[in-house]
Parts: structure tokens; C-alpha cells; sequence
């Protein structure tokens, strides 16, 4: 009987142990053990057995350039303040933000990529977006012509045009600077406009104004000489584009932080700008008020009916005694009259400019920007001023007085403006010559020229070389030009040939006719 007893123990303890490892653990941790079928036991612990797949990690993100960091707060900055202030006009402001994306592709490829053949396809690949988002704004503002918003659309259109400073490698933020002034033209007219009217407006375009100011101080910090490659470890630029593409079309973005879950909600937007489609039509004068004046005019003598007859004794004419009084006071009730709703403004005073002497003295500059040349304010310089040029160089020269030019190579056109006592030599050009207000103004031609255009000057003398004895000169508000030409001989000389100033005109046959004075004797 003991060792019966004994047995059952043992058996009890065993079913005990193992009624303990069949329940499910999870059981436990919730705080009891509930009935568990044993099949279900048996899962949860095969269950808690099996090994737990490792976890999946983010990609660690992409690190960009400094250049890269500084464009995008760009972005995200004063872009898209404008394209918050630009609510209501249609795909102007969205295109301009496509436009500065396409550009921040361009200049990733340029931090991956070794630089291409500028006439190679790739490298205008490299553009396409970019130049597609362009061309969208100015299809907008053509779009639009007869809009009231049309300086609006202009002035855009004007400025996006900066966006190719990419290409630029002399001066990319000067050349930016140059084409915010042509976007300004435009944009001054709104300001003027809606100054007194909406400040929505005035808002709207500093804002405009100021992205291409923050572009500017950006071009100066990071590339002020041009776009940089990545010459030195760079994958082929095809490479870098397809690759640029292809994290574009996935939907993955790099531009920016993201915003936490515990930060304040960004500000509502401004309100909208009007539509295009918004704004009425200005009234024309041609409506109803040409009616009415028609229909007065057809009652015939009725239409004089409501006239005060005048007497004999208040016409001036017949009254000499009347003429010596004042003349005859507004009355008060004729507010509403046409007269007075026309009122006069004052017409200001024309404002004197100042003489030379007092005006404040600029620096000299000589500088190429793009493919212009600049020529200012040198007075009374002692050494000749020179410059090289190329066929696709334009030359301004102004404000130079007792100064000698010489342009080297052969340029496309050259202008002069308020530059008195300046003696310019040039090689060849392809077009012209303009000069205006500049008295005692000489022009030596060593090569070939076409043309030659003078206006408003007094004193000139053009000497010809035997290359450009064909050039035609074009003369307007001139006096003392004389044209010397070469005669041939061994010696150099030169024929001098005034250009007339005194015509005889006179009508023949129906037709006015003009000839030169000749004077003999």
C-alpha cells in the first residue's frame, strides 16, 4: 500500500509538471490563467519559440551638399512665401515653383556628375526641365494679353529668365541683378497702381522682388564663377540624370525637414489675389453715355428748352462796364456739374537738372557682363582705354569726356551716349556705330564697317580706312562732320569731305524735293 501510494504521488507531480508547461504564457503576463484549449496552448508557446524576423530599417537619408541645404531653405523660404501671396492666379505662381525644383535638380546632377560638352545632348537634357517650366510662364503671360493683370504676368515672366544663370560662368549673380531690373519695369508699374488701392498687390510683388534678391546672395556665395561640377570623382553626367529622374518619378523628397508632430500649425494663407478672370472689364466710353448723348441731340430744337434766357443787360459784350468786375463766382450748387467733376491738377514745375559741376563723380568702370561690355564715367584720361572683344560683344560707352578708346577685335555693335571730346578706334564691327550728344567726337576705322549714325552732335570727324569706304553714315541734328577717306597716294593722306547741312526743299510735281546748298566762290 505504501509503495502505491508512493506511485500515485510521483504520477500526481508529473501531470502537474506538465499541465504547467502547456500554458500559454501571454496568460500569465495579462494576470491569469484562463481556460486554454490545449491546442491553442501549444501555438502560443510554438509561437513564442520561433525566432522574430529582424526589423526593417529606414535607409539612412541622403546627404546633401551645403549648396544643395542653402537652395532648398531657399525654396521653402522666399519662394514659397510668393506662392502663398499668389493665391488666385491660376499656374503663374506653381509654374515658378516648378521652375526653382527643375533648377535644384540641375544643381544636384552638377554635385554628382562630371561636366559635359556644353554642345553635347546631354548637357541640354540637363535644362530640359527647367527650360519647359519657363517656357510654361511666358505661354501664361501670352495667354493673357488683354488681362488687367497683364504687368503682373510680365513682370514674372521677366524675371524667371534669371533662372539661366546656370549657364553663366563670368558673373552669374551680376547677370541676375540685370534681369531683375527688366523684371522691375513691369513691377514698378503694379506698384504704382495699387499703391493706394491694395497692399495685396505691393506685398505680391516685393515678395517677387525678393526671391531673386535671396538668389543673388546665393549665387554670390556659392558659385559666384559659375556652376561647379564634380570633375574629380563624378559619374558620367547621363548617369547622374537618370538617376535624378528616376528618385523623381519614385515620389521620394529631399527638400526640406519635416515638420514634428508637436510643432505649432503653420499661419493661414493670405488672401488671394483676384483672378484672372476676376477683375471686370474697364468701362468704355462708347456704352450708354453715347446714347443719351444721341438722343438729346435728335429732340432738335427742343434740346435747348430748359435754357436760361440771358438779358440784354448781362451780356458783357454789350455791357463794357460789366468786363471790369471779377468774373463771375462758382455757384455752390454745381457740385454735381460736369465741370466741376473734371478738375484741374497742377502741372509741376519741370525740374532743372543739375549742372556738371555739381553732380556727384562716379568711379570708372570697365567690366564685360555677359556679353556686354560697359565703358562709364573716365574723364580727362590720360592712357588710352582698351578692351577686347568678340563677335557677340555689344559695347556701351558713356559719360567719357576727353577720353581715347580703342576696341580691339572685331565686336558686333558698339553705342555711345553723353560722352564729349572722346576719340574711339576701332578694328571691325558687324553692325553700327551710334553715337548721340557727343560733341567733338572723333572715329577712326581701321577695318570694316557698315554703318555709322550720328544724332545730336556737334563736331565729328570720322576717318575711313580702305576697308570701309563702303560704310554709310546717317547724320540727324548734326553740324561740322567732316568724313576723311584715304586717297591713295604713298603718303598716307587723307581727303577730308564735309557732310551738308544747309538744303534747299521745294515741291515738283506734286512732291516735296530736296537738295544739298552748294556754295561757290
Amino acid at each position: 500500500m505504501t509503495d502505491l501510494v508512493r506511485r500515485l504521488e510521483a504520477a500526481t507531480s508529473r501531470l502537474e509538471d506538465m499541465a504547467q508547461a502547456t500554458v500559454d504564457p501571454a496568460t500569465i503576463v495579462n494576470g491569469g490563467f484562463g481556460a486554454t484549449a490545449p491546442g491553442a496552448a501549444l501555438a502560443g508557446t510554438a509561437a513564442q519559440a520561433a525566432p522574430l524576423p529582424p526589423a526593417q530599417t529606414a535607409p539612412p537619408p541622403e546627404l546633401l551638399p551645403e549648396a544643395i541645404k542653402d537652395f532648398d531653405g531657399l525654396i521653402s523660404g522666399v519662394v514659397q512665401q510668393y506662392v502663398d501671396l499668389s493665391e488666385g492666379l491660376g499656374d503663374l505662381a506653381q509654374a515658378v515653383s516648378r521652375a526653382f525644383s527643375a533648377q535644384r535638380k540641375f544643381l544636384v546632377i552638377t554635385t554628382k556628375a562630371k561636366k559635359p560638352a556644353i554642345a553635347s545632348p546631354v548637357y541640354m537634357e540637363t535644362l530640359t526641365d527647367l527650360q519647359k517650366q519657363m517656357g510654361t510662364v511666358n505661354d501664361i503671360r501670352e495667354a493673357n494679353r488683354a488681362s488687367p493683370l497683364f504687368n503682373h504676368l510680365s513682370a514674372v515672366s521677366e524675371g524667371i529668365t534669371a533662372l539661366v544663370w546656370v549657364t553663366n560662368e563670368l558673373k552669374p549673380a551680376a547677370y541676375i541683378t540685370e534681369i531683375l531690373g527688366s523684371a522691375q519695369f513691369f513691377g514698378n508699374r503694379v506698384l504704382k497702381e495699387y499703391k493706394e488701392k491694395d497692399q495685396k498687390h505691393v506685398e505680391w510683388v516685393l515678395s517677387f522682388y525678393q526671391i531673386f534678391r535671396s538668389l543673388t546672395d546665393y549665387v554670390k556665395q556659392h558659385y559666384s564663377n559659375g556652376v561647379t561640377w564634380n570633375n574629380k570623382d563624378g559619374v558620367d553626367a547621363q548617369e547622374a540624370l537618370n538617376q535624378a529622374e528616376l528618385k523623381q518619378n519614385s515620389g521620394s523628397s529631399t527638400t526640406g525637414p519635416t515638420s514634428t508632430s508637436g510643432s505649432a500649425p503653420p499661419p493661414p494663407p493670405p488672401p488671394p489675389l483676384p483672378t484672372l478672370q476676376s477683375i471686370p472689364p474697364t468701362a468704355s466710353s462708347s456704352g450708354g453715355a453715347m446714347d443719351a448723348v444721341f438722343e438729346q441731340l435728335s429732340k432738335g430744337e427742343a434740346v435747348a428748352a430748359g435754357l436760361k434766357k440771358v438779358d440784354k443787360s448781362q451780356m458783357t459784350h454789350k455791357n463794357p462796364s460789366l468786363r471790369a468786375t471779377a468774373p463771375v463766382p462758382s455757384r455752390n450748387d454745381s457740385a454735381g456739374s460736369a465741370s466741376s467733376t473734371r478738375g484741374k491738377s497742377p502741372v509741376p514745375p519741370g525740374k532743372k537738372p543739375k549742372p556738371e559741376s555739381m553732380r556727384t563723380k562716379k568711379p570708372p568702370k570697365k567690366e564685360l557682363v555677359g556679353n556686354k561690355w560697359s565703358i562709364e564715367n573716365y574723364e580727362n584720361e590720360s592712357e588710352i582705354v582698351g578692351i577686347e572683344a568678340s563677335i557677340s560683344h555689344s559695347i556701351l560707352i558713356s559719360k567719357c569726356q576727353n577720353t581715347t578708346v580703342r576696341i580691339n577685335g572685331k565686336a558686333n555693335a558698339i553705342s555711345v551716349d553723353g560722352s564729349p571730346g572722346l576719340s574711339l578706334i576701332i578694328d571691325s564691327l558687324v553692325s553700327v556705330v551710334d553715337v548721340v550728344k557727343c560733341p567733338r567726337f572723333a572715329l577712326q576705322v581701321l577695318g570694316n564697317l557698315p554703318t555709322i549714325l550720328l544724332d545730336q552732335v556737334d563736331g565729328a570727324t570720322v576717318y575711313l580706312g580702305n576697308g570701309s569706304l563702303a560704310t554709310e553714315v546717317f547724320t540727324s541734328r548734326c553740324t561740322s562732320v567732316n568724313i576723311n577717306v584715304p586717297t591713295g597716294d604713298d603718303n598716307g593722306d587723307y581727303a577730308e569731305c564735309p557732310v551738308p547741312e544747309q538744303f534747299k526743299s521745294f515741291v515738283k510735281n506734286g512732291q516735296l524735293v530736296s537738295e544739298v546748298v552748294e556754295h561757290s566762290g
